[in-house]
């Protein structure tokens, strides 16, 4: 099995995507052909690990996908590489709330690392402290031994003076010191509301913005001590997943277009490669700049991004909008989610969209985040009356009103209140709730039947 390290760290902020990223550039200009991984439902960075190795960036998510996916799905995403870096989420053992395992929290990094038994790579912002790194490294590696803490990075130091006894205090609890990152150097990573802005989004800025994290992980880092320590990662016994395997396909090879360019960004791999395995000739558009749907077009993907940075522009483009609407009163299936719903929507921040549904939307100051245990309220192009999915949501924007008629989803919060969510309008389904298709195979099989009816 390919070699493999994780790169996790004590919480967020502590500079985990800089190395981590900068780990898959420098490891690939040094020859190695370098598998990219993000831990969780994050759709932004593995976009720059896609600009980092060459490769498509992808997830690992016990929660969307269920942890016995994960093994199959990163033995695929690893097929043709000789090592993968894995970024990890939060802190090493954030994970889920309410939710626990013997490595941590469910869905934590920690998790993850277990799940295709990985060596972890800790980055520490030594800020404001010396010795006392001994005692979190110590607390980390204690709390729980079957996560196989195995190097350390240490970030934001001051001078040499700082590095060397941060470096004593390492030796003192057993942990080798595998670089040291300088606090006087920055790398220029843009960010807006939701975090950094997506790459495919940001053009050439955001590949100097890789490259220089390259450069200051090749320069910090012992890259030959990382590579040997992703070597000790043993086999894990898993099938390999395959989407011909999840999916039958649909006769007719119908064609869907899926929106993408600097809109509409969110997007898991597994996604295309099973919307193709079960039938279905797979376009993209970009509402940005074509003015039309492509030819033949009978189903219509509508994933998540930034609309709403791009609403004046999106609006601009009238004759893609009103083909939008005309396909969606044709009966055509239409899957969209969160930014696709906004597309969906009359106004959008008081910019005309696509008008498919009664709603208006805009942004707010409230941040909805978490995973939702979701219940479909009736049957749609997607998903059986009844159907169980785990998602996830993360927004700023809201719709009035917040759900139609037939509303898509319904959850309880963790305080037992009731949210009803979505909308579901002949044959659209658009809701804010993202979803990992890899975990819901069945939902992209009806979705291609029903373009193929």
């Amino acid at each position: 099995m390919v070699a493999r390290i994780v790169v996790a760290a004590p919480g967020s902020g502590s500079g985990k995507t800089t190395v981590a990223t900068g780990l898959m550039a420098a490891l690939r200009g040094r020859g190695h052909t370098v598998a990219p991984f993000k831990v969780g439902p994050d759709y932004i960075d593995p976009g720059y690990h896609t600009l980092a190795a060459g490769r498509p960036g992808r997830n690992l998510d016990p929660v969307l996908v269920g942890e016995h996916r994960i093994a199959p799905l990163f033995r695929h995403g690893a097929l043709g590489a000789d090592l993968a870096v894995i970024e990890g989420v939060m802190g090493l053992f954030d994970g889920r709330i309410g939710h626990h395992v013997e490595a941590g929290g469910f869905g934590s990094t920690a998790h993850v690392a277990g799940l295709i038994d990985a060596p972890v790579l800790l980055v520490v912002d030594a800020r404001g402290q010396s010795t006392s790194i001994a005692a979190l490294l110590h607390g980390f590696r204690s709390y729980r031994p079957g996560v196989r803490i195995a190097g350390v990075v240490l970030n934001q130091v001051g001078s040499d003076r700082h590095e060397q006894v941060l470096r004593e205090a390492c030796v003192d609890v057993g942990l080798p010191v595998l670089g040291a990152v300088r606090r006087t150097v920055a790398v220029d990573v843009p960010s807006r509301h939701l975090g950094l802005i997506p790459a495919a989004e940001h053009g050439d800025p955001a590949t100097r913005a890789v490259a220089a994290m390259a450069d200051l992980v090749a320069a910090s880092v012992d890259l030959d001590e990382v590579v040997r320590i992703a070597q000790t990662a043993s086999s894990v016994d898993s099938a390999l997943w395959s989407a011909s395997d999840e999916v039958e396909p649909v006769a007719g090879r119908p064609v869907i277009a899926v929106a993408g360019g600097p809109a509409f960004t969110f997007g898991y791999a597994e996604h295309t490669e099973l919307l193709r395995a079960a039938g279905a000739e797979v376009a993209v558009v970009d509402p940005l700049r074509d003015e039309g749907l492509p030819p033949g077009t009978a189903g219509l993907v509508l994933p998540g991004g930034f609309p709403e940075a791009h609403a004046e522009a999106l609006s601009a483009n009238e004759p893609l909008r009103d083909a939008v609407a005309a396909l969606a009163r044709s009966g055509a299936p239409v899957h969209a989610e969160c930014g696709g719903l906004l597309y969906l929507a009359s106004k959008l921040d008081g910019h005309p969209m696509c008008g498919v549904l009664e709603a208006e939307a805009s942004m707010t100051s409230r941040l909805l985040l978490g995973y939702r245990d979701a219940v479909a309220l009736t049957a749609s192009v997607l998903h059986p009356e009844g159907a169980r999915v785990s998602g996830h949501e993360f927004h700023r924007t809201r719709t009035l009103p917040q759900h139609g008629e037939r509303p898509a989803w319904v959850w309880r919060d963790h305080d037992g209140t009731v949210h009803r969510e979505g909308f579901l309008h002949g044959r659209v389904h658009a809701s804010y709730l993202h979803t990992h298709p890899a975990g819901n195979p069945a939902a992209i099989r009806a979705f291609i039947a029903a373009a193929a009816d």
